[in-house]
């Protein structure tokens, strides 16, 4: 719709200035949309065209701007035509902008509305590498790991419509020192009985009970170290727990994927590079680039000026490798197999200086591609802590959302027929959850999302219902 005026304007800016039309239509831009308040519908700065040598560079950019607008002719696509400050405004026929939102859904084309926009055109397409999602195994699936899932999904969609080859990576937090710490845990706290039974909520009653301990008890936490160690080193014991420990995880976490309709292309996680870090350490160590802490860590100055009051440790004293290490060597393997043109990583934005420091040391390493990683962050979700035990973990949130919507859906007097009222709540339920993630501005935290999900007649899974035709009976 949108591409359709942007070319009528275009059009009229190449007769008068005897230009194609191509040059304008990246020059015109779209003017938001405020409540109470009258405003034009396109916008073109003169510095734009001065810039881009369709104007001359000097002159009063306020006398180029009315003296371009009077050679404009107004007509039955554009109503109205002003200058101000240096800017050339727009204002489209009200009927005809009508009209033409409404043209697509007559052709039965609508999977397609906004996506034919003159603009998407100029955009490059290529090979785009998502990560998101990514939690830890051993660990049920928290409402803190839902808007990594729920914005990476829509990134993922979204590059996808414009043309792009999307690869869909969850990268499982599956090694590393909470390992150490569940694998000595549960030689302490756990029960293969209660494991088979109810085996995430067991796995994460013993990460608590463990993370406890480890606070005051340092020998807990050299089990842990030594744990891990042993799991570094291959040890057949403490491969088979871990194995298991995965297995687990992954088959639960499949199952609340499914439920919210998210898939991935690619399971992956730390484990997968664990030699590859190795290598990383090595080739920091063969270019002069690995230092040694005084603590005994090896670490990679990133400050800007040489000198080391910025590092970013890659291996610990012991010889161990850490995260970051890592993701180092899983973005190398990335660009080695999948050669992406661009790669995401959708985390929360307490993970900012990580990805800094991850793009500054594969710059160092003569990785120029780094340049085109992008980290999105956005904000956390409060008062989400595994290792405390403060978690409201989603799977409960995602029933809680289909039985209070089934609950209202019995109530009222106004709700259809439907074949399968359960599949229905279930739908609107969870289609309420995942608008609250994405309404929430990005970068903000999200505090109390429970009752602002299911309380008041203007809660989002109200929301939900009245799409539905559905009218709440009560406010819960």
């Amino acid at each position: 719709m949108a591409c359709f005026f942007r070319r009528k304007i275009a059009a009229k800016l190449g007769r008068a200035l005897q230009q194609s039309e191509d040059v304008f239509i990246p020059a015109l831009s779209a003017v938001p949309v405020f409540r109470k308040q009258q405003s034009p519908d396109f916008k073109l700065s003169i510095n734009t065209l001065r810039s881009s040598g369709v104007l001359p560079s000097s002159g009063d950019t306020q006398q180029q701007s009315e003296e371009l607008a009077n050679r404009l002719k107004q007509d039955s696509v554009v109503e109205d035509i002003s200058a101000g400050n240096g800017v050339i405004h727009f204002k489209v026929n009200r009927k005809l902008l009508v009209e033409k939102m409404l043209e697509p859904f007559g052709k039965e084309d609508d999977h397609k509305f906004g996506l034919n926009s003159e603009l998407f055109k100029t955009l490059k397409k290529g090979t785009t590498l998502v990560e998101y999602s990514s939690p830890n195994i051993a660990k049920k699936f928290h409402a803190g790991h839902l808007r990594s899932t729920i914005i990476g999904n829509f990134i993922a969609n979204l590059k996808q419509s414009l043309g792009n080859n999307v690869i869909r990576m969850n990268y499982l937090g599956d090694w590393g020192m909470q390992f150490g710490l569940l694998g000595a845990g549960f030689g302490k706290f756990g029960c293969q009985e209660k494991l088979k039974q109810n085996p995430l909520q067991h796995l994460f009653e013993v990460y608590v009970q463990v993370n406890k301990e480890a606070e005051h008890n340092e020998d807990t936490m050299q089990a842990a170290r030594d744990f891990f160690r042993q799991l570094e080193q291959h040890e057949s014991e403490a491969v088979s727990l871990w194995q298991q420990f995965r297995e687990i995880t992954v088959d639960e976490y499949q199952r609340v994927y499914k439920r919210l309709n998210v898939h991935f292309d690619i399971y992956s996680g730390e484990s997968f590079h664990q030699h590859g870090a190795q290598e990383v350490v090595q080739q920091l160590q063969s270019r002069g680039l690995l230092k040694t802490s005084e603590t005994g860590a090896g670490v990679v100055d990133t400050s800007t000026d040489g000198d080391m009051s910025s590092v970013c440790a890659v291996q610990r004293a012991d010889g161990t490798t850490l995260y970051i290490t890592r993701d180092l060597a899983a973005a190398i393997d990335r660009k080695e197999k999948y050669n992406f043109d661009e790669m995401i990583y959708v985390t929360d934005k307490g993970q900012a200086n990580h990805f800094n420091q991850l793009f500054h040391v594969l710059r160092a390493l003569g990785h120029s591609w780094a340049d085109r990683c992008e980290h999105v962050p956005f904000g956390l979700v409060r008062g989400m802590s595994t290792r405390s035990g403060e978690v409201v973990f989603l799977e409960d949130v995602l029933n809680e959302a289909r039985n209070r919507m089934l609950h209202n859906m019995s109530q009222s007097k106004t709700t259809k027929e439907m074949d399968d009222p359960e599949d229905t709540a279930e739908k609107v339920g969870i289609s309420a959850l995942i608008v609250q993630m994405v309404i929430v501005i990005l970068c903000s935290k999200c505090q109390q999302a429970r009752l602002r999900l299911f309380s008041g007649a203007g809660s989002v899974l109200a929301g939900g219902m009245r799409i539905l035709g559905i009218t709440p009976v009560d406010k819960m």
